[in-house]
């Protein structure tokens, strides 16, 4: 079967208001019945800005890059992405098609 396969990049310190970015995401993301999200923690990359975002001494981070990656029918992928594309300003999102077996 055929699903969509929603992916948002953007980075760890990214806020909407008092929430973190990607939790809000996630959180909209169960609200808006998608099948189900995941958020992965990058150890180094980079954006159109040019910073390189990586984990600095004793682990810690400056800001490191996230990607929240959401599986589901490309009917409700595509209707929540209007939602998603006022959410997500900086970061950046893309579709691809996917077999789930």
């Amino acid at each position: 079967m055929t699903k969509l396969q929603l992916n948002i990049y953007v980075n760890e310190a990214d806020m909407s208001g008092d929430l973190p970015l990607h939790e809000l995401v996630v959180r909209r993301l169960l609200h808006l019945d998608i099948a189900g999200a995941t958020v992965m923690r990058g150890l180094m990359g980079y954006g159109k800005h040019g910073k390189v975002h990586r984990k600095r001494l004793f682990g810690v981070s400056d800001d490191r890059p996230l990607v929240i990656i959401a599986i589901d029918t490309g009917e409700r992928i595509r209707r929540v992405l209007p939602e998603l594309k006022s959410l997500v300003k900086e970061g950046l999102i893309t579709l691809h098609e996917v077999e789930v077996p």
